[in-house]
C-alpha cells in the first residue's frame, strides 16, 4: 500500500528575517507586503502563491516562491533541517 518516495532536491533563495535586517529585506520585497508589530517585535505579512497573507516572524526564513512577488516563512528549525 504504502511505497517510498524521494523528495528531489531544489534550490530556493532565502533570507533569514532579523531585527538587524528588517528594513533592508522590506525595501527589497516585491509584491504585496506589509510590514507590522507583534507584542512590540517585527513581523512581515507576505503574499503566498496561493493569494494569502502569511506572517514572518523575527528568526522565520522569507523563501521566494515561483511566481513573482510571492513567498512563505519557514520557521529557523526547519530551514535548518531541510534546507541547510
Amino acid at each position: 500500500m504504502f511505497q517510498t518516495y524521494e523528495a528531489l532536491p531544489k534550490k530556493v533563495k532565502a533570507v533569514q528575517f532579523t531585527e538587524e535586517n528588517k528594513n533592508r529585506i522590506f525595501n527589497s520585497l516585491i509584491g504585496q507586503y506589509a510590514a507590522g508589530d507583534e507584542g512590540g517585535r517585527p513581523i512581515l505579512k507576505v503574499t503566498t502563491i496561493h493569494g494569502e497573507t502569511a506572517i514572518v516572524r523575527v528568526g522565520d526564513w522569507i523563501v521566494q516562491d515561483a511566481a513573482p512577488g510571492t513567498y512563505y516563512p519557514v520557521k529557523d528549525d526547519v530551514f535548518r533541517a531541510g534546507y541547510v
